[in-house]
């Protein structure tokens, strides 16, 4: 399948200075993007996992010699590795000892050019350093499932309206092409079994397998005992965000439950993207992140075709509930949003008039997103909160086609993937 990343790696492999670290959760297509892109750009390959391989891990920790290292692995692959002309791929990179050997290779003349992929982001802070290069990887957005789908011109019509502000003439085919991906959503067995025409049980059947794989990734915790918190906290997301309170509240896991439980699992689950978190705000200033409410969060699955399914959505309910669509849009804003690397932070006024999504460019703009309530006439939201602090270029997320009112951007739920460049 197409994906972004590979434009990524292309750049990578023509300034080779460091070896690659890719990192993301599993079964967003790691693997499979680097074996692509491989075998597309070098003439030979090598392929190790380590993942439960001893015997390789051990090899590659000892041996602090690249050129010694690489005709060790040349004869454990059975094939020669070439400098400039083989790519060298170590899957399942966990072990701080093995990237510490694989970093020498910076320090070289880096002619072997050298790929590692993680789905461990909790190991990064042990991993961080000037000798590699860091790229993250997360399911695939509607601007993927849209090239995936051979609509590209239709993914340029929706960026041409996005820039210039003028309406988007196949709107109601991008509607329509959204709700299916809401559905789908972003991880690509599910995306290709959807574009192959394969049976509606057999697709949902694949999104269970990887709620469950997600699952599984909380043995990984520090603490025994957050294996199955984490678990918990996983079952829980959907009923938390069908409230009409979608503040995260420990009593929705299980009676009596408290802060001090799970505040553990939530942040392994958050630092290794299998959920995102998005902070109440006390205040809108800048730096957000100085104002945020430690103790009032919300908390979203990373993908909004998983959480279609922990909520058992029929496909009627979902197109005739707006309430029920309006929670999938407002997850997979923030699926994107952290996929463009933007921290997550809300606003409720107390009189709980909310504002969904705030978030902080680079350069330091204040933007606030609010998603369009289809069952309001007239949203006052937005409008009260930019009278009451200063903010930059507010955003509304609505079904209608792109505008501009009063100084406020109307954006499309389909042209999300825009807000890359805000």
């Amino acid at each position: 399948m197409e994906r972004k990343i590979y434009n990524d790696l292309v750049k990578w492999q023509k300034n080779i200075k460091k070896p690659l670290m890719i990192y993301g959760s599993r079964q967003v297509g790691k693997t499979f993007s680097v074996l692509e892109f491989a075998r597309r750009n070098y003439k030979n390959y090598v392929y190790f996992n380590l993942e439960n391989n001893v015997d390789l891990i051990s090899l590659i920790r000892r041996e602090k010699n690249p050129e010694r290292l690489v005709t060790k692995l040349s004869a454990i692959a059975g094939e020669t590795i070439l400098k400039d002309d083989t790519l060298i791929i170590l899957d399942n990179v966990n072990d701080i000892y093995v990237v510490k050997t694989i970093k020498l290779f910076s320090s070289v003349d880096n002619s072997f050019p050298i790929i590692m992929i993680t789905s461990r982001k909790d190991c990064l802070s042990k991993f961080k350093g000037e000798e590699l290069t860091f790229k993250a990887m997360y399911p695939m957005d509607f601007e993927e499932f849209l090239v995936n789908a051979d609509q590209k011109q239709l993914v340029a019509f929706i960026k041409d309206s996005y820039i210039n502000g003028t309406p988007m003439p196949f709107h109601q085919v991008a509607l329509d092409l959204y709700n299916d991906y809401l559905v789908t959503g972003g991880y690509p067995e599910v995306i290709d079994n959807y574009l192959r025409k394969t049976d509606s049980s057999k697709i949902e059947s694949i999104k269970y397998k990887i709620i469950d794989i997600i699952k599984g990734e909380t043995i990984n915790s520090k603490n025994l005992i957050d294996i199955q918190r984490g678990c918990d906290v996983i079952n829980s997301l959907a009923r938390g965000l069908e409230k009409e309170n979608k503040k995260f509240q420990y009593g929705n896991i299980k009676k009596g439950s408290r802060s001090k439980d799970y505040e553990s699992c939530i942040n392994f689950l958050g630092i290794n993207s299998l959920i995102h978190r998005s902070f109440k705000l006390n205040d809108v200033k800048s730096p957000l992140s100085s104002f945020k409410d430690n103790e009032s969060f919300k908390l979203y699955p990373n993908d909004v075709g998983l959480l279609y399914s922990m909520m058992n959505l029929t496909k009627n309910k979902f197109l005739t509930d707006t309430d029920i669509r309006r929670i999938l849009v407002e997850c997979n804003v923030a699926n994107t949003l952290v996929e463009y690397g933007y921290s997550l932070y809300y606003y409720q006024s107390e009189g709980k008039s909310e504002i969904n999504f705030i978030i902080q460019n680079k350069i330091g703009a204040i933007i606030p997103i609010e998603i369009v309530n289809m069952k309001l006439i007239k949203a006052k939201a937005l409008a009260m909160f930019t009278s009451k602090f200063i903010v930059s270029a507010p955003i509304r997320i609505t079904e209608d086609n792109f505008s501009k009112k009063k100084n406020v951007r109307y954006v499309p739920i389909y042209a999300i993937f825009c807000l890359k460049d805000l």
